[in-house]
């Protein structure tokens, strides 16, 4: 059973920075990729990070590229999303989630409890 708990979250203002953590247990074979994913009050779910755990591979869409990064510490079991030039429209909960492609990744079976990101001055 995969197991993810994010941490990270909190209330920052516009164009500051804040970095998000994904601790990970009970990883198969299956478990290629992490992705993050948020959903804003009342929007749907936005994918904004997916990094391939075997080679490091990113992946970002126009909305976050080049202010959002996600990274790995594989001693720690942990991924990363750091959050840079925050903007009230970032405001959102945000989940990790395990999975075997980026593509498919919001049919993962395997999420976080999600954490909460405030833009706000």
């Amino acid at each position: 059973q995969v197991h993810l708990v994010e941490s990270g979250g909190g209330l920052v203002r516009p164009g500051g920075s804040l970095r998000l953590s994904c601790e990970i247990s009970g990883a198969t074979s299956d478990t290629r990729v992490i992705g993050w994913v948020r959903q804003a009050p009342g929007g749907g779910r936005e994918g904004v990070a997916c990094i391939q755990i075997s080679d490091g591979s990113t992946y970002y869409p126009p909305s976050v590229k080049g202010r959002f990064t996600t990274s790995t510490d594989n001693a720690k079991n942990t991924v990363y999303l750091d959050l840079n030039s925050l903007e009230p429209k970032d405001t959102a909960v945000y989940f990790c989630a395990a999975g075997y492609s980026c593509g498919n990744l919001y049919e993962s079976e395997y999420w976080g409890q999600g954490t909460q990101v405030t833009v706000s001055s």
